[in-house]
C-alpha cells in the first residue's frame, strides 16, 4: 500500500471535530439544546490547552466525560476550543476543552456517536478513566434506551460508562 502523504486520517478527524464545533456553536447562540438533544463529551484532562480545576484534575487524571443537557452557562466556542460552565456536586466549574482533546462525542437522543484517536499523554494504553454526569436527568425525561447497559437500570444522575453507548463489534 502506498504511503498516505495527504494524511486523510487527520483531515477526516478534523472535519468530524467541525461537526462538534458547529453543533456547540448553534447551542451557544440559543443558550439551549433543541428538542431532546444532549451530549456526552469525553476528553483527555491532561491534553494541551485543557483547563479544569485542580480538584477535577486530581479526580480525573486522564479523561472525563461531561454531559451537556439542562444546566450549563457561558458556552463559548472558538475555532480550536470550547469553554463551558457546569456544576459538579453543586460546585460551579469553568472548563476549557480544545477540540483536539476530545476522544468521544455522543448524542443519545438520536444515537449519534463520534470517536477520535487521541493518544493519552504518556502514550500508554488507558488504565483509568473518570466519567461524570454534570447534571442529573429528571425522572420524567429519563426515557433514553442508551442509559441502560446489559439489562441494568441506570438511575438519573448516575455515572455511566461511555462504553455502554458504543456498538459491540
Amino acid at each position: 500500500m502506498a504511503q498516505d502523504h495527504i494524511r486523510y486520517d487527520i483531515l477526516a478527524q478534523d472535519a468530524l471535530r467541525g461537526v462538534i464545533r458547529k453543533v456547540l456553536t448553534e447551542v451557544g447562540a440559543t443558550g439551549r439544546l433543541p428538542g431532546d438533544h444532549h451530549f456526552f463529551i469525553t476528553f483527555l484532562t491532561g491534553a494541551p490547552g485543557v483547563r479544569i480545576s485542580q480538584h477535577l484534575k486530581s479526580k480525573y487524571p486522564e479523561q472525563m466525560t461531561i454531559v451537556i443537557q439542562h444546566q450549563f452557562w457561558d458556552l463559548k466556542i472558538t475555532e480550536s476550543l470550547f469553554e463551558i460552565g457546569l456544576s459538579f456536586s453543586d460546585v460551579p466549574e469553568k472548563l476549557v476543552v480544545p477540540f483536539n482533546a476530545i476522544r468521544g462525542f455522543y448524542d443519545p437522543s438520536v444515537n449519534f456517536e463520534l470517536e477520535f484517536d487521541v493518544p493519552l499523554a504518556d502514550d500508554e494504553e488507558e488504565t483509568t478513566s473518570g466519567e461524570i454526569t454534570a447534571y442529573p436527568v429528571p425522572a420524567e425525561s429519563a426515557e433514553e434506551p442508551a442509559a441502560a447497559k446489559d439489562g441494568e437500570e441506570k438511575k438519573p444522575g448516575s455515572v455511566v460508562s461511555l462504553d455502554s453507548f458504543r456498538k459491540k463489534q
